[in-house]
């Protein structure tokens, strides 16, 4: 990125969040903080009004904005497929609001310009996995609007197959969604620790008047990495292993050809976040490790079994 990029992207990074560090911008740019103090001092000198505070960073002058933009094409291309992206895989409120911006932004291309972007975006398409849930997008809105508010949220949720729903008390922290589903992350009262609950099993949601406050130390993506800790390594034979490949787990970190197949490892949560997965694969896959994931898997098997048996008798 040349300097005249970057100093247009940095007015860009403190007008979208308000006050930014000089190493909180040096490691977004990847240059030294030397660097980011004289990109700071050429934006003054230019009449861009930055203001310093000691210790909390630098900010625009409340007020400021930049004039509209002009797109390269293949710029003006990756917002409108961001925005039909965003239409595929959100709710009603969110699909308008990503159709809205997506006519705003070709309106505001020139002729020949947005004829070619327009000829491009013709060619590709998002669709979504499976049918849209209508009740997990039926709580999207409300969800979304608790985490900008800070609001605590009480649900009924319906932990996993089989397990007896439970009240839970949450501060929401912020959505997942990971292809196929989406997950509200936040601190549970109950558990006392940070959580994922899997919206489409909330029974009931109610938003409450208490607030909370998220902690400054709280990224999505690290909790994330460090939510799973349950190491597991399974083997596919070869029949499977090319489908294996192409529908992968969420929780899959690693495929490895080998002469039996192929060996995947994957990090998650507990056992049960990859049994429905590796169940779906019947005969084609072995759990190596650990034990009590093949104890689990074992054990439902057991009951397939037995439900087949007794269907078979009912019959006759």
């Amino acid at each position: 990125m040349n300097r005249t990029d970057r100093l247009l992207a940095i007015v860009l990074e403190l007008q979208a969040h308000g006050r930014r560090r000089a190493e909180d911008l040096a490691k977004t740019f990847e240059i030294s903080k030397r660097t980011i103090y004289r990109d700071i001092q050429a934006l003054c000198e230019a009449g861009v009004p930055v203001v310093a505070a000691a210790g909390q960073g630098y900010s625009l002058i409340e007020g400021y904005f930049l004039p509209p933009l002009r797109f390269s094409p293949d710029e003006a291309m990756m917002l409108l497929l961001g925005a039909d992206l965003m239409a595929a895989s959100f709710d009603a409120e969110y699909r308008q609001a990503a159709h809205a911006a997506a006519r705003k932004i070709a309106g505001a291309l020139p002729e020949q310009q947005g004829a070619e972007v327009k000829s491009l975006r013709a060619t590709i398409r998002f669709v979504p996995s499976g049918a849209a849930n209508q009740h997990e997008t039926s709580l999207l809105p409300q969800l979304r609007r608790a985490i900008v508010a800070k609001q605590q949220i009480r649900m009924i949720y319906q932990a996993r197959h089989g397990a007896a729903a439970l009240e839970r008390e949450v501060n929401p922290y912020g959505l997942i969604h990971t292809g196929k589903s989406w997950y509200i992350i936040g601190f549970c009262m109950l558990r006392q620790a940070i959580r994922a609950f899997r919206i489409e099993r909330i029974a009931e949601l109610r938003i409450l008047s208490s607030s909370f406050e998220r902690p400054s130390n709280f990224s999505l993506d690290e909790d994330q990495r460090n939510d799973r800790s349950l190491r597991i390594r399974v083997l596919f034979d070869h029949e499977s292993a090319a489908w294996v490949r192409e529908e992968p787990s969420f929780y899959a970190v690693a495929h490895e050809p080998c002469d039996a197949g192929l060996l995947v490892t994957l990090l998650a949560r507990n056992e049960h976040d990859v049994s429905q997965w590796l169940l779906s694969w019947g005969a084609h896959v072995k759990v190596l490790e650990p034990d009590s994931l093949r104890q689990l898997l074992a054990a439902e098997v057991e009951r397939m079994v037995e439900n087949y048996q007794n269907t078979k008798m009912l019959l006759t």
